[in-house]
């Protein structure tokens, strides 16, 4: 009954042994038909693309061939115009010797050219330069002549002006100094006749004379104060003409039709220095 079992199973394990040997062996024989057709499929490839290549070059021979039949062509042909046009080659260096000595002296007259431009330039840049300059002086010009006018009449308008007030003020001036100096006379004369009708003691004469003379000095002193003050108006306008007058003469205009004078104390020995008016000195 062992022996039985045992055969059964030697049997069933060598069945199992055999099925995979088998099964191992299609497997292999598989394999073997893909890599032979793989091998087989590359090298038809490889014959296919050797046949295309080798009609390839055939084709691109035969193209060389008659490409260097018709450069043979050609250059048969070039030869036959190179010889034929030898003369004409000669004659074309001899004239381009010539045009090469011509292109020498075009040199030199070119270079003569752009010094000249170049000179040209630099002149040009100048006159633009001198021409910048004449419209800023013409410019500066015409601003000094309107500031020369304008002073001009500020000038005239301001002597005009201190001349009406100069003229004014002496005027009133005078007629204060003459008014005075009558009222003076009139008073001695009036004293004079007081005491010629009166019969007055010597010491009353003596005192009323001390207080005439305190009166008359005190007026007196009024009349000086009033010419020194006529005189330094007159000196003051005098200052101002001649500042005038030197301005004009340093803008370039003719004292010719200023049309104003120096004005002259009305005063009996006065007379007006050259100092300035503050330092008109007062009458002794």
């Amino acid at each position: 009954m062992l022996r039985d079992e045992l055969d059964l199973r030697r049997k069933t394990e060598i069945h199992e042994v055999e099925e995979r040997k088998n099964s191992q062996i299609s497997m292999l024989m598989q394999r073997h038909e893909e890599a032979f057709t793989d091998i087989r499929n590359y090298y038809n490839e490889i014959t296919l693309n050797n046949l295309a290549l080798i009609s390839s070059l055939k084709e691109r021979i035969e193209r060389m061939r008659k490409r260097e039949e018709l450069l043979e062509k050609e250059v048969t042909e070039a030869s036959t115009q190179n010889r034929r046009l030898a003369d004409p080659l000669q004659e074309a260096r001899d004239e381009m010797s010539e045009m090469q000595k011509q292109l020498g002296g075009y040199e030199r007259d070119k270079q003569i050219l752009l010094c000249t431009k170049a000179r040209l330039k630099v002149t040009e840049k100048e006159l633009k330069s001198l021409r910048w300059e004449h419209e800023v002086l013409e410019q500066r010009f015409t601003k000094v002549q309107q500031e020369r006018d304008e002073l001009y009449r500020k000038f005239t308008a301001a002597v005009l002006e201190v001349q009406q007030k100069v003229g004014f003020q002496n005027l009133v001036l005078e007629r204060k100094v003459q008014a005075l100096a009558a009222v003076v006379e009139k008073k001695e004369v009036q004293f004079n006749e007081v005491l010629a009708a009166s019969s007055l003691d010597p010491a009353a004469l003596t005192l009323v004379s001390r207080k005439l003379e305190d009166v008359l000095e005190s007026k007196n002193s009024t009349i000086k104060d009033l010419q020194y003050e006529l005189a330094r108006v007159c000196k003051a306008h005098n200052d101002l003409l001649r500042t005038y007058e030197a301005k004009l003469l340093a803008f370039g205009v003719p004292l010719d039709n200023v049309g104003f004078k120096p004005l002259e104390t009305a005063v009996i020995g006065q007379m007006l220095g050259q100092g300035p008016a503050g330092l008109v000195g007062t009458p002794a």
